[in-house]
């Protein structure tokens, strides 16, 4: 009878180790990057501006998060999971954390990858003033410096390097340097608008090969989008339509992103690099968003007043019942739905949203 009950457990020791072993090759067979570091602004923020203590870009409170899988604020400004978020999915990794929420952690992990993104950042670092406080990319970049310093320690130099070549970098960011040129008639008196807008890709240009110097080898870049259709430019044209001047100068921004990169692929050697074209795909879901599921491309879904874009989404406000109808949640951001939308194009998209390939591929190069 005992040896009986000794084999009925080693059977069951047995296949609990072998489910636990093939668990963990599924999921070493899923994670399709070691990676992925983060930098941007609030649209891949997942929670850095939380700790930021006089920063009035943060969206730790309701009603953000009410789609998010614990229905919290987490400080995402989004009803639900981001871009950032959505992209660690598609590659087989749980979502970047905050740096900030790791940076006076012993011990903290940083090997699969670190948001550095922060609500109301920018190329430039003068676009935190508008904020009080957010952390520009260049900071950003320092940030990055010292978790790849503490991932050459815990790994060693070869082990790292390899990690580094084969990670995702993604950089979403502009949108902000934009709205603050037209908002600052100092910005406007220094810089014509073609100016400004190569000085961004200039700018960028050098915080990118910063980053190929500490091991970057896989960019992925989003263009701005249609900054000029986001409800809160809408509700200041009487007839709610796009302001097409900032819709014309994200497209100029654009292309000197992609001319700069095009660039930046022959001087640097073993780059690769993604660009998706937000602005073209943004624009065909506010154009036809039944296409996508849509019923409502102009207004915001929380907010206050005409188009839901008088007053942002605060504890106040009120929210629209389903998110998915929606093409924005609040003034800038897109839902979730969108963002989905927008990852899935991004990731495994034709050619003619991805430049010179998609992130599926950029995995794979």
């Amino acid at each position: 009878m005992e040896t009986c009950r000794v084999f009925v457990v080693k059977y069951y020791l047995f296949f609990f180790f072998l489910s636990l072993f093939s668990l963990s090759l599924e999921f070493s067979k899923a994670q399709m990057v070691p990676a992925v570091f983060v930098f941007g602004d609030s649209l891949v923020d997942v929670g850095n501006n939380n700790y930021l203590t006089v920063s009035v870009a943060k969206a730790n409170f309701p009603h953000n998060g009410i789609d998010f899988p614990n229905k919290k604020p987490t400080g995402r400004f989004c009803n639900g999971k981001n871009a950032a978020d959505l992209l660690a999915e598609k590659v087989g990794l749980p979502s970047s954390p905050p740096y900030l929420s790791l940076s006076n952690k012993k011990n903290a992990s940083y090997v699969n990858g670190v948001s550095f993104a922060s609500g109301g950042a920018g190329i430039f670092n003068g676009t935190d003033q508008v904020f009080r406080q957010a952390m520009p990319l260049s900071k950003q970049v320092e940030n990055y410096l010292a978790v790849n310093n503490i991932l050459v320690q815990q790994l060693g130099s070869s082990a790292a390097k390899n990690h580094f070549s084969k990670s995702i970098f993604a950089i979403i960011i502009g949108s902000n340097d934009l709205f603050d040129y037209f908002g600052s008639s100092d910005l406007r008196k220094k810089n014509t608008p073609q100016q400004f807008v190569d000085l961004m890709a200039n700018t960028l240009k050098g915080q990118l090969k910063r980053l190929y110097a500490f091991g970057a080898r896989k960019f992925f870049l989003a263009g701005i989008g249609a900054i000029g259709c986001s409800p809160a430019e809408r509700v200041k044209n009487k007839t709610q339509e796009c302001n097409e001047e900032h819709n014309f100068w994200s497209v100029k921004y654009n292309e000197a992103l992609k001319a700069m990169l095009n660039g930046l692929k022959s001087e640097l050697q073993g780059i690769n690099y993604s660009y998706f074209d937000t602005y073209s795909i943004m624009q065909s879901l506010i154009q036809k968003p039944s296409v996508y599921g849509f019923n409502e491309e102009k207004a915001a879904c929380c907010g206050l007043g005409d188009l839901k874009a008088k007053v942002p989404c605060v504890p106040i406000s009120t929210y629209c019942s389903n998110r998915k109808d929606h093409v924005f949640w609040d003034l800038y951001h897109p839902t979730e739905a969108t963002a989905r939308i927008l990852v899935d194009t991004l990731f495994d998209g034709p050619s003619q949203y991805s430049v010179p390939m998609n992130v599926r591929q950029l995995v794979s190069a």
